[in-house]
């Protein structure tokens, strides 16, 4: 596979700070995002401290910190703490409706078909989807399955765009396996399958 043929996963990623930070080209946020996902799982799992006591912990720091540095401003003649302005736009909130509603409409979407449209292949995709969670979170966690997905953020598309060239390969073999296993099991099974008509439906 020549290098005209290789995807750039920084444009993928969006050519932002998240691009920067997964591909270790901002290293200090990327060691930034490391040290502290590893020192919350720590805290939280290994230390045994509470979630929330951690939260109001912070945030009694926060408020000591501004209040004192307010009152030393005002004592010194010093600035006073520059705190950003704490709202959040119409443009954030609009963004954020767009998001869930793309993703709500998908997953509305995926029921329709299945409980309408009866689709037996989406069926069954969904149903090992979730059956694939299910066995993943009884080994893990939800805070410990964070940090797991974490590490493979800051280390798969690192390792990918690296050594594109012979994932790409063996992937390919991969799928053209899984492709065939597929077509075999649909031509046996899935054929023998009766399927309703649209004046079937229509009569029902």
């Amino acid at each position: 596979m020549g290098d005209s043929q290789r995807i750039s996963v920084h444009r993928l990623l969006g050519h932002g700070l998240v691009a920067d930070v997964v591909l270790w080209k901002n290293w200090r946020g990327a060691a930034a995002l490391l040290v502290s996902a590893s020192t919350l799982w720590y805290l939280f799992e290994r230390a045994g401290y509470n979630f929330l006591s951690f939260v109001a912990n912070v945030f009694l720091l926060l408020v000591l910190i501004l209040f004192f540095w307010a009152k030393a401003a005002n004592l010194l003649n010093r600035p006073l703490p520059p705190l950003p302005d704490l709202e959040i736009s119409e443009e954030t909130v609009a963004r954020v409706a767009d998001a869930v509603q793309i993703w709500m409409n998908r997953a509305l979407t995926v029921a329709h078909d299945i409980a309408i449209e009866r689709n037996l292949l989406l069926c069954l995709q969904v149903i090992g989807g979730l059956w694939a969670i299910s066995l993943i979170g009884s080994f893990f966690n939800f805070l410990t399955l964070i940090y797991i997905c974490v590490l493979l953020s800051l280390s798969l598309p690192v390792l990918y765009d690296k050594y594109q060239d012979q994932v790409d390969d063996r992937l390919c073999v991969i799928y053209g396996n899984i492709q065939t296993r597929y077509t075999k099991i649909h031509s046996i099974v899935l054929s023998k399958i009766p399927k309703h008509s649209n004046k079937e439906k229509k009569a029902q």
